[in-house]
């Protein structure tokens, strides 16, 4: 029989405490538990529970990654909050307020370096909030007011904000609009008009529109310039929220006619349904790097309820994940 020096190159390892950063199929020996460990990868996503909000909300808008996230705006049935958390990716933490409560908001950026937009009528619909990682200042507004408009962007210097419900016009929206740090400017617009989809991109150069009243398994991807249309959801949805870059994301919840647990995965050229969420939502927060890590949080269930606090983490197929071996 094979040893697993001669399979591995190398000998098992006794450490005190586990390694930081172990690679798939490294073993060692935790001298401190007394326990033998392995790397291995996860074979299919799943979400697991994490500590709640402060306050809960549905409307609200969420950046970040798994592990450092903002949460803002939102409605507590009433009212309208202007309240900030921050997610050290372990606890919420209650931070400084909007400068006007709003919902309903486009969003783009870090929990360092964030970009808040639009909102419902009679609450600053045009307004734009820049978050500094301690304040939100209000700089220039938008062009054109839009209710649920989808948001991409790397921080508060570059953002873009596309479709969206106009309630004094169009029921729903093509438009689409491209921050450079200063000011918003109108670009070429989405092949199909629609609102209350989710929007994904960690640039603005790069992003993903799906789903919405109009087009509710649509997907959509932004080149810098163009939109083009792509490979349908499994399951089309509005009011649903999503995490991750236009190549590799994840979008989950949302309301009829699918159910609102649903988590569907993004590689770049197709969806994959994957393991749905442990709770029912619609209108919720969300934050995430890519479809191997993100964060759901708020919301409301899909079907009827009191608005949702709790958090859960999205850990994707491909993530590394440390076992412990027993001798049963």
């Amino acid at each position: 029989m094979a040893t697993y020096k001669e399979i591995r190159g190398t000998q098992i390892e006794a450490v005190a405490t586990d390694p930081s950063n172990p690679v798939e199929g490294q073993v060692w020996y935790n001298t401190t538990s007394n326990v033998l460990k392995g790397q291995a990868a996860t074979t299919a996503g799943a979400w697991s529970s994490g500590n709640a909000m402060n306050t809960a909300r549905f409307a609200l808008s969420g950046v970040g990654i798994q592990t450092a996230a903002l949460a803002f705006g939102g409605n507590s049935d009433p009212p309208v909050q202007a309240l900030t958390e921050s997610w050290n990716g372990t606890n919420w933490t209650e931070v400084n307020d909007l400068q006007a409560a709003r919902s309903a908001m486009g969003a783009a950026g870090t929990n360092t370096s964030a970009l808040a937009f639009c909102g419902p009528p009679g609450n600053t619909p045009v307004a734009t909030e820049l978050w500094n990682g301690t304040n939100w200042t209000e700089v220039n507004d938008m062009n054109t007011f839009r209710g649920t408009p989808g948001g991409a962007g790397a921080d508060n210097t570059a953002a873009l904000a596309f479709g969206g419900g106009v309630p004094s016009g169009p029921e729903k929206s093509a438009l689409t609009e491209n921050w450079n740090g200063t000011n918003w400017t109108e670009v070429n617009d989405l092949n199909t008009a629609r609102a209350n989809q989710a929007g994904n991109g960690k640039v603005n150069t790069a992003a993903l529109c799906v789903g919405g009243s109009g087009d509710p398994d649509g997907t959509e991807q932004w080149n810098g310039t163009n939109w083009t249309a792509l490979a349908n959801m499994n399951s089309g949805r509005i009011n649903l929220t999503g995490a991750g870059t236009y190549t590799s994301s994840i979008v989950f919840g949302g309301a009829p006619p699918s159910p609102g647990a649903v988590t569907e995965v993004w590689n770049g050229t197709s969806w994959t349904e994957q393991g749905d969420l442990a709770q029912s939502r619609k209108y919720a927060g969300g934050a995430g790097a890519d479809n191997t890590s993100g964060l759901a949080f708020g919301g409301n269930p899909a079907a009827s309820g009191a608005n949702l606090n709790d958090t859960e983490l999205w850990t994707g197929a491909g993530a590394g994940l440390t076992r412990t071996f027993t001798d049963s």
